[in-house]
């Protein structure tokens, strides 16, 4: 089947937000419908996205979706898709046959998050620092969970632009002598498990990475590494856990230093946006001085980055809100679609 833009989408419309650990559904039944969220079910659960479908939708659902538009976290080329940290490999040419479906579109999971990003209300998000929104300017949004997506969106003519990236895979740049040494034992680690070491953003602000990095402080505070996952380690940061005081102020910052470099590469006027699994859990951390103090020191542009608004999303299906957006208006959403439409 060869992929082919798409100009109108055919309702119902069923939407799938796909990541690491869980794969969310919902469904747009008309174009003045809002979306009706489907719930979620764990990836492990299924052997790829069309046995989710066919076992946790169909039933859900009193009329068949004839067009589907899913955001995966994963690269999207060809006619396979695999997933960064799952083992489900998307067909969409197969998903459309076996459902029926007019078109199926996939965009990355931060494109969604993008898309999203205009439609927010104030009650969606949480200030933690900046200046005043642009009306129409550039936004970006980062995200840590099982991964660490990024994502921008652009206006122009008119219209709204979302640019998807693998920006949380760049190399993660430490500061100071403290940092460095995390980031120099999370990287011994890696090649000790046989890895190659090297250190991305991900790899130290995403869930795992929570945990990666409370192990190399308790191996630098020398204290034996433990196990903990991030919940775990959250918990004993609540609790007044030293090592994972450390470990949670190391994410404060480092994401600070993350989302800055973001924001240096795209000048979001319209804000920065902190979405995913975990921020909207840790505002209390985030707002406290630290996350803002490493956004903003990017000398000489201390006084710009400080101009630039950040937020956190806290509404809890934030994707969808995108999505729905993008499947009811595509001609003011637009989406490059080459590759990645079905039809």
């Amino acid at each position: 089947m060869r992929p082919s833009p798409v100009e109108t989408f055919a309702f119902p419309v069923l939407l799938a937000d796909i990541g690491g650990t869980n794969a969310r559904f919902a469904i747009v039944e008309s174009p003045d419908a809002p979306f009706r969220d489907l719930g979620r079910t764990p990836t492990a659960d299924h052997d790829d996205p069309i046995s989710a479908i066919e076992r946790f939708v169909l039933p859900r659902l009193e009329v068949a979706p004839r067009s589907a538009i899913l955001a995966v976290a994963a690269v999207i080329e060809g006619e396979e898709i695999s997933f960064t940290n799952n083992h489900w490999v998307l067909e969409p040419g197969r998903l459309r046959a076996a459902l029926d479906l007019d078109v199926v579109v996939v965009v990355n999971d931060f494109e969604a998050q993008a898309l999203a990003l205009p439609h927010l209300g104030v009650d969606d998000l949480v200030p933690i620092g900046g200046g005043r929104r642009r009306p129409g300017a550039t936004m970006a949004v980062i995200g840590p969970g099982t991964g660490l997506g990024v994502g921008l969106m652009v206006h122009a003519r008119g219209v709204w632009i979302p640019v998807p990236g693998e920006g949380g895979h760049v190399d993660y740049a430490p500061r100071g002598p403290r940092e460095t040494a995390i980031v120099e034992e999370v990287s011994r680690r890696s090649v000790a498990a046989g890895g190659d070491g090297r250190v991305s953003a991900e790899t130290v602000l995403a869930g795992p990475g929570i945990a990666r990095v409370h192990q190399a402080v308790r191996t630098l505070r020398g204290e034996a590494p433990g196990a903990l996952d991030p919940a775990g380690v959250t918990a004993a940061f609540e609790a007044g856990d030293p090592a994972a005081i450390e470990t949670m102020g190391f994410f404060a910052a480092a994401l600070g230093r993350v989302a800055g470099d973001v924001a240096l590469l795209s000048l979001p006027h319209g804000g920065v946006f902190l979405a995913g699994g975990i921020p909207p859990r840790v505002v209390p951390l985030l707002a406290d001085g630290r996350f803002r103090a490493a956004f903003e020191d990017k000398w000489p542009y201390r006084e710009m980055m400080a101009s630039f608004v950040t937020a956190v999303v806290i509404h809890p299906l934030p994707a969808f809100v995108g999505l729905a957006a993008f499947a009811r208006s595509p001609q003011t959403h637009v989406v490059a679609l080459d590759g990645r439409a079905w039809v």
